[in-house]
Order: structure tokens, then C-alpha cells, then sequence
């Protein structure tokens, strides 16, 4: 068959692969470019597309080598385009050492069949951006959609079993994103995550969720390799000794048990968000592990989610209140609000909920509930000429993104009447820098309005001078955990931290209140150490209204023993 049968031929064959939009047979283009590569003395045909000027100087765009002899070549023919210094595409057809000179007509068909050779490599490129865009982020982590499509792979692989699952963040992130900028951060992350694609390859994949929080898929015999990329270690950012920043991770672990039937791949990431909120919460270490009992809670916790709002409707919510005592005199010098759930005639308790309504906003609508249940109380005790004391009112740190929160507070008291003086606002020591300022900001506005605040739970967080030295609090609230335990041992660590606390407290007029009191022995050290009020079973446990009426009409407690 001579020479211009055989270019129809594969022309048209080229051209109805090239044009199939439904089926793009890359072997089959592979085969006729072959074929014509022989028919034309072409020893090697390639075919490359770049993005950019850039990336061709790199090297790094899509090269498509579809035919090579191995021969040495002698001569190129090369078609080229380039789109306003944006796409390049090169296609380039050797000539064999020794092989006759192609003919102007053989160029020709050569730089035809080039064209559509960039027509192909375009088309794969084409197909490569999309990828990227629906697998990727902008930073070239594989993302959520790349993570259900390789569990659903796995599950319907039947291995599902031989794998385990991590989610993780970077520990301490946000503070070495102050810290270094966002540019080293980037770098650090970056080095972080490839050395753990480096473990968990081949059959593993690190995708990300956003931020610093990723996914990781892993072979089970690889998990102790993990976990101590886990434990954290120095990454290098620069060429300097000092040039390192520490990168650890905290994370919820699910290892897929043998009995495990895998129906879809949400399970495994509800299991492996139960795992990893507890880590992040911190109460269970850094690593929690997926377990049945985290699925039970999971259910609880949506049942709670459920039923919360109803509840608050109904008013299931009852203000229980505990007084507090003035050590001097052991009267009652005032009270701290607490919630008890009643629900279809069962008391239930603080425990129960609370941490579940914590992690969401619905926590703040109990908040604002309970105010205004203790500020119709105050009311009502006010009219009655009762010898009224301050309450304090738990406030979540979920709040201080709030803007409005002191005009919200300021609106239910204003609302029944009551004198700002009897209400107390008790917030939580906080964490970062960024919830430090808008404590401040909040405790702030609510002293200029003449509400008092106490920041409460002192001694057991990241408790900080700062937190007592640029907040105008009226009250500090020592957490039973930071009491003394021994009154005879006066040279104990504990002893001497609490009796400096207490008197740097009251130096810089501050009233230092003693939570957790159970004991005569601690009644007796915190009068020691100079202590003004305490709170605790000692006294009396939380009381309903009507019990804690009755020793707000007694108003004393007999010395040194309770009520209850």
C-alpha cells in the first residue's frame, strides 16, 4: 500500500479517535500515531503542553511521548504554539540517523498529524485541570471529594478492613501562624505532610479539610509509624541553626475491626469526627481512639440536640441555686445559678448535657434562659422584701464572639427590673490571645454598666496574670482542684500557691471565692489563708427555689456545719 493510502487511512482513523467525545481511546491513538510514525521515517514523536512559559522552563507540564524507536536521531521538525505567553504547546517528529530526508510533502503531512497531536495532549491537560480542580485545593492537598472517592474504593474493594483512619490537625497551629507568617506556616505544613505521605504510601493518602486539618487513610501495619509522625518532631523552615518550629498533631484514630461491614463511607468519618473531637477537647489525650462508646455518645448527643429545643419551649429547664458563704460570719453572701433538666419527670444533671450543648451555640440559649429565670426570681424576692443577695450567672466562652452579648445581658435585667448590682456574670478563663481580647472586651463593658464579673474555674486552665491583671474583674473563683488538703501542713506547695493567690486577690480588690468546699479542715485552712466566701456540699449542695427561699429567709448558717 503506497504512501498516500496509508496517510488517508490513519488520518481518518487519527481524526474519528481524536473527535470522540464520548470514548477518548488513548491506546488506540498510541497505535495509528505507530504506525504513522514508520510509514515517515519517524524515529520519535513527542508531544508537550505547558501552562506557562514558566512551567516549560521547569519542566513541568504534560509531555506525551507516543512513539520511539531508540535510534539516534538526525533531524526535528517541530510545531509550536504559544497563546499570549500562556499555553505553549510543542510538538516535535525526530528523523533516524541515516533515514532519508523527508520530501516537502511528507513536512507537510507530518506538521498536520503535529496539529492534531497537540489537539490530543491538549485535550489530557484538559482533563488533568479538571481533576485538579474537583480533587484538589489550591495548595495541591487532595481533598474531601478525593477522600470519600478512595474510602468508597477501598469499602467496595473488600479490604476495608485492613485499614485505619486518622483525622488530625496541627497542634498550636494558629500561634506559629502568628508567629512565623503565613508564608513559613505554608512552607512547615507543607514538609509536615509530605514526610506523612512519604509513611502511609503507596497504598495510603493524606487529604485535607481545610486549614490545618487533614484526613489520613493508612494501612494498619503502618500505624505506629503514624502515630509517632504524630508525637510531632523540628521541621526546618530555614538554613539557620535556630531555622525550626516543633510540628505535632493531635487526632481521633478509627481501626476498622474485623466485623466490621462497611455500608458507606459517612460512618467512618462520623466515627472518626467522635474520636477526634474528644481529642481536641483534650479530656482523653491527644490520640483518641473510635469506639462503640463514642457512637452511643454520637447518638446521645444528637438525641440532646434534638430534644434541647423543645425543652426550652416547655420550660424543662429549672434554676437551681447554691450559696455561697461569707466566712467571717457564715451568712449567706450570695448564690451561683445552675441549670437541672426535667424531662418527662426525670431530674437530669448538668453532666448530662451541658458538654454536649457546649459544642454547639445552643449552650449561649441556655445561658440567656437561665438569666432570665434568675433575674424573675430576683424580682419576685425584691417585691416580696426579701433580704436579697447577688447571683452569678454562668456564661460559655462560646459567647465572646458575640458582639451584642452585653447589650443582650444588659436588655433581660433591664427588662424585669433589677438592679444591676445583684447580677454577677461568671466567665471562664480562656486559651488564646484572640479570646483574651474579647474577654476583655466583655468583662469591660459589663463592669461599666455596674454588673459584677468573676472569671471562674481559676487555677485549673492556662490561667495567666494577665487574666488578672488587664481584666477588671470584681471576683476571682478558685477551682476546688487548687485547694489545700492539708491544714497542718502549712509548707505545702498547694498550701502556699493558694494562701499567695488569695492575698494578691484580695490586694488588688479583688473577693476571693473557694468552690468545691467539703470539709471542716478546708473551711478551716481557707479561714487561715484569709479567704472571703465559700461554695460548697459543705454548706449546701444546689438547692431548688422554693429550699433555697428558706435559707435566704434563715440568711446565716449555723458555725461550722451545713444547712443539709
Amino acid at each position: 500500500m503506497n504512501q498516500d493510502v496509508l496517510f488517508s487511512q490513519y488520518l481518518e482513523e487519527l481524526t474519528d479517535t481524536i473527535t470522540d467525545l464520548d470514548h477518548f481511546n488513548l491506546e488506540k491513538i498510541y497505535s495509528v500515531l505507530k504506525e504513522l510514525c514508520i510509514a515517515f521515517r519517524v524515529c520519535k514523536g513527542v508531544a508537550e503542553y505547558y501552562s506557562s512559559a514558566e512551567e516549560e522552563r521547569l519542566g513541568h507540564g504534560t509531555v506525551l511521548i507516543c512513539y520511539d524507536s531508540g535510534e539516534e536521531p538526525a533531524d526535528v521538525l517541530t510545531c509550536r504554539t504559544v497563546l499570549s505567553n500562556i499555553l505553549v504547546a510543542d510538538c516535535k517528529a525526530f528523523r533516524a540517523k541515516g533515514a532519508e530526508p523527508w520530501n516537502e510533502q511528507e513536512r507537510k503531512r507530518i506538521e498536520m498529524v503535529q496539529r492534531l497531536m497537540l489537539t490530543v495532549v491538549g485535550r489530557l491537560r484538559a482533563e488533568g485541570m479538571v481533576e485538579q480542580a474537583t480533587l484538589f485545593d489550591d495548595a495541591g492537598y487532595s481533598n474531601f471529594r478525593f477522600l470519600t472517592a478512595t474510602i468508597e474504593q477501598i469499602g467496595s474493594s473488600g479490604t476495608i478492613t485492613d485499614y485505619a483512619f486518622a483525622r488530625f490537625n496541627l497542634r498550636h497551629f494558629s500561634l506559629i501562624n502568628r508567629q512565623l507568617g503565613r508564608d513559613i506556616c505554608d512552607l512547615v505544613m507543607r514538609k509536615y505532610i509530605d514526610k506523612l505521605e512519604e509513611i502511609v504510601s503507596p497504598d495510603g493518602i493524606v487529604s485535607r479539610l481545610g486549614g490545618d486539618n487533614f484526613v489520613t487513610v493508612f494501612r494498619k501495619e503502618k500505624l505506629n509509624e503514624v502515630l509517632v509522625h504524630f508525637e510531632g518532631f523540628p521541621v526546618p523552615y530555614s538554613s539557620e541553626d535556630d531555622g525550626r518550629v516543633l510540628l505535632s498533631s493531635r487526632a481521633g484514630i478509627f481501626l476498622v475491626p474485623e466485623n466490621y461491614y462497611y455500608c458507606h463511607s459517612e460512618d467512618i468519618l462520623d466515627r472518626l469526627t467522635s474520636s477526634y473531637n474528644a481529642a481536641w477537647r483534650g479530656d482523653a489525650g491527644d490520640i483518641v481512639y473510635a469506639s462503640e462508646q463514642m457512637m452511643e455518645e454520637k447518638d446521645r448527643f444528637m438525641q440532646i440536640r434534638a430534644q434541647f429545643p423543645v425543652g426550652l419551649k416547655n420550660h424543662e429547664f429549672q434554676v437551681f441555686y447554691q450559696p455561697k458563704i461569707n466566712l467571717r460570719d457564715n451568712s449567706i453572701a450570695g448564690a451561683e445559678a445552675l441549670s437541672r433538666w426535667c424531662r418527662n419527670g426525670t431530674l437530669i444533671m448538668p453532666a448530662d448535657y451541658i458538654s454536649d450543648l457546649e459544642q454547639t451555640m445552643d449552650i449561649c440559649k441556655l445561658d440567656f434562659y437561665v438569666l432570665d429565670q434568675v433575674c424573675r426570681d430576683l424580682r419576685r424576692w425584691l417585691d416580696e422584701g426579701r433580704q436579697v443577695v447577688r447571683v452569678s450567672v454562668n456564661f460559655s466562652r462560646r459567647h465572646l464572639i458575640n458582639m451584642n452579648l452585653t447589650d443582650s445581658i444588659l436588655a433581660i435585667i433591664d427588662k424585669h427590673h433589677v438592679p444591676h448590682e445583684f447580677i454577677e456574670v461568671e466567665l471562664t478563663e480562656t486559651v488564646t490571645d484572640v479570646e483574651f481580647r474579647d474577654l476583655k472586651r466583655v468583662a469591660g463593658a459589663l463592669h461599666d454598666a455596674g454588673i459584677y464579673t468573676s472569671v471562674d474555674d481559676f487555677g485549673i486552665g492556662y490561667s495567666s496574670l494577665n487574666l488578672i491583671r488587664e481584666i477588671p474583674w470584681n471576683i476571682l473563683k478558685v477551682d476546688k482542684n487548687f485547694l489545700p488538703i492539708n491544714e497542718e501542713a502549712e509548707g505545702d506547695r498547694q498550701n502556699i500557691m493558694f494562701r499567695h493567690v488569695v492575698n494578691m486577690a484580695k490586694e488588688i480588690g479583688l473577693t476571693c471565692v473557694a468552690e468545691g468546699v467539703e470539709t471542716i479542715n478546708q473551711v478551716n485552712i481557707l479561714r487561715k489563708c484569709g479567704c472571703d466566701i465559700a461554695q460548697g456540699f459543705y454548706y449546701d449542695k444546689p438547692l431548688p427555689v422554693k429550699e433555697f427561699e428558706e435559707r435566704l429567709d434563715r440568711h446565716f448558717y449555723p458555725q461550722d456545719r451545713s444547712c443539709g
